[in-house]
């Protein structure tokens, strides 16, 4: 055999070694867009599936952008997930494209009872922060559990026991919740936020939001000096001893606010809009939520 010969039987040889070492993936496809979800998502499609979560740890999910390449594989999967109700502004031209196209997709906010902005620039349009609500996200597995029943090549059996055994991990959260808000006094039952994110939880628990940092439901808002005025009126009405800020935020405007309040306000770091890398204290949503909880019990209680 010439050498041309040769070194052709040993590149087939090897890349059909390659090709036995590393089989194509041919699971059905979910693409998720918040990582929130993602991480639901993982947990009731389970192996049946490749899940494809395309907000990073720690990004705000207002803003977020995604690669080409990551754009196309959106419009080629077999199924999409998201949250809806105005979160992924960055995205929603991608999400569009995919649902013209004619990709399956799940909206998390269609499965709930949805909340409107109860003031500043977005009263009146929808909440779209419903997973600080676990009785909503409850909801939510329920819808995603089937819609994925539905997708090619998804065996119904695994993603049923696996919906079922979540659902009652989220709903041992909620209980968990309510007893660790029970112990805050009902004078003391009110939240300062950096923006509008906890009125689900509000909603769920009996809580108060007297206010927030940046008016509306984006961190993309600013606020004015109107704004913080107003929101030093109400720290100093509601004598709150927490201002709760999200982790991944700076948080330099709610330290400003409680300085400019003359009061002893703490300022708390909250996980509010994105779960964090392994280790980073928010790595899965039911995780984020038990941080939140044991956090806004100890700054209000």
């Amino acid at each position: 055999m010439s050498r041309a010969g040769v070194l052709l039987a040993g590149l087939l040889l090897t890349t059909g070694l390659s090709a036995c070492g590393a089989p194509a993936d041919d699971r059905p496809l979910v693409v998720v867009s918040t990582n929130i979800l993602g991480d639901v998502v993982e947990e009731v499609a389970g192996d049946e599936v490749q899940v494809l979560t395309l907000m990073r740890p720690n990004a705000d999910p207002h803003s977020f952008e995604i690669s080409a390449q990551e754009a196309a594989r959106v419009r080629s999967a077999d199924l999409v997930v998201s949250n809806g109700l105005g979160l992924e502004e960055g995205l929603q031209q991608h999400l569009d494209a995919a649902a013209a196209d004619g990709v399956p997709g799940f909206v998390a906010g269609d499965a709930v009872a949805v909340l409107d902005y109860a003031e500043g620039d977005a009263a009146g349009t929808p909440d779209p922060h419903f997973w600080t609500d676990p009785g909503r996200m409850v909801d939510v597995v329920e819808g995603l559990e089937d819609a994925l029943v539905e997708v090619d090549g998804i065996d119904p059996g695994p993603v049923r026991a696996q919906a079922e055994a979540y659902l009652a991990e989220v709903r041992a959260l909620d209980a968990e919740m309510s007893e660790a808000f029970a112990g805050i006094p009902d004078e003391q039952r009110a939240l300062v936020t950096n923006h509008h994110v906890f009125g689900y939880l509000a909603e769920r628990y009996d809580f108060d939001v007297v206010g927030a940092v940046v008016p509306g439901g984006t961190t993309l808002a600013a606020p004015s000096a109107s704004d913080l005025a107003d929101l030093v009126e109400a720290v100093e009405e509601t004598g709150v001893g927490a201002i709760f800020a999200e982790s991944s935020s700076p948080d330099d405007l709610v330290r400003a606010l409680a300085d400019e309040a003359g009061v002893e306000v703490d300022v708390v770091g909250l996980y509010t809009e994105s779960l964090t890398e392994p280790g980073g204290g928010a790595e899965d949503y039911l995780t984020m939520m038990r941080v939140n909880t044991a956090r806004i019990a100890e700054g209000l209680g």
